[in-house]
């Protein structure tokens, strides 16, 4: 098998998440820990207890997908598992970065709580509303954009049948009008704004500064990026990729496609719930082997496979 690690984006979260390995290893007590001090609120006491309508705000939501994806990570780790490349989708690059060396774990906390704070904020300056369109293929849902009154655009390609759009909420609506003429499936998703537009590009600025402040290290593990779908450049300079990655389509069809190219055929979705491993399971059936870990269950089901 040739193994990589995919990290879960924002919307993966529910209440709970993460409570099983808080409550079986030590070393996730820690790293909730970690999330509360550089975070500014109980993480585990919010991950185990908080209403979904809580969990989804971007200061909350964002946070705590990162600690249970990190928690994921180092109970693998632990089992003496290590993947031969990483990935994330949107948010869940932060946790890749992470394991991958580029950044500590305490100054990942640091960063996210910036990134989602500017998007919070950028989010009350430009409301706007993202929906995922599913049944279509990417040229049929930017046909569909460009000709749509309005700003509205494809912002994640997640999968061969799955194409996220964003942009004004009228548009939004109007595109998917279309879209449900055309016989496609459209799902508002649960976001305060046009996430990776130009709707972002305050906190894109907001977020760079932060991170030419953070100590940063070179990659030690292969990372696949959203940004261009294949290998970061060694030379590339985090702080510009991760602010650009901010009003940037997240290109994660073209990710697993290059590393299916590469000879990649299992991929392990480490944080809460299992959406990474479904657009994988439907969009490229019978091509690879796709699972999750979540919790105990997923965890020994993974330990089994690897």
């Amino acid at each position: 098998m040739k193994v990589a690690y995919l990290f879960s984006g924002q919307g993966s979260q529910y209440p709970g998440m993460g409570k099983e390995f808080f409550d079986r290893f030590d070393r996730c007590k820690k790293i909730f820990q970690c999330a509360s001090d550089m975070l500014g609120f109980d993480a585990a006491k919010t991950a185990f207890e908080a209403d979904e309508a809580t969990l989804a705000k971007t200061e909350i939501s964002q946070g705590l997908i990162y600690t249970v994806s990190l928690c994921a990570w180092d109970t693998l780790i632990q089992h003496g598992k290590l993947p031969l490349a990483v990935a994330g989708h949107s948010l869940g690059e932060y946790a890749a970065l992470t394991c991958a060396g580029a950044f500590s774990m305490e100054d990942g906390f640091r960063i996210i709580k910036a990134r989602s704070h500017a998007m919070s904020e950028a989010a009350q300056q430009n409301p706007g509303c993202m929906a995922a369109v599913i049944g279509l293929t990417e040229e049929a849902v930017e046909e569909v954009c460009k000709n749509t009154e309005g700003f509205v655009q494809a912002v994640n390609y997640n999968s061969p049948e799955q194409t996220v759009i964003a942009g004004s909420i009228f548009a939004v609506e109007a595109a998917c009008e279309q879209f449900g003429q055309m016989g496609a499936k459209t799902v508002r998703l649960a976001v305060a704004s046009a996430f990776h537009t130009s709707y972002m590009a305050e906190a894109a600025e907001k977020l760079k500064t932060v991170l030419q402040k953070t100590p940063l290290q070179p990659l030690q593990l292969p990372f696949y990026c959203n940004l261009t779908g294949g290998l970061m450049n060694p030379e590339q300079s985090l702080p510009q990729y991760l602010a650009a990655h901010q009003v940037s389509p997240v290109l994660f069809t073209k990710e697993i496609d290059h590393m299916l190219t590469d000879g990649f055929d299992t991929f392990i979705e480490l944080g809460p719930n299992k959406v990474l491993t479904m657009l994988l399971k439907k969009g490229w059936r019978g091509r690879c082997t796709a699972l999750n870990v979540e919790n105990q269950k997923t965890l020994e089901k993974a330990l089994e496979t690897l």
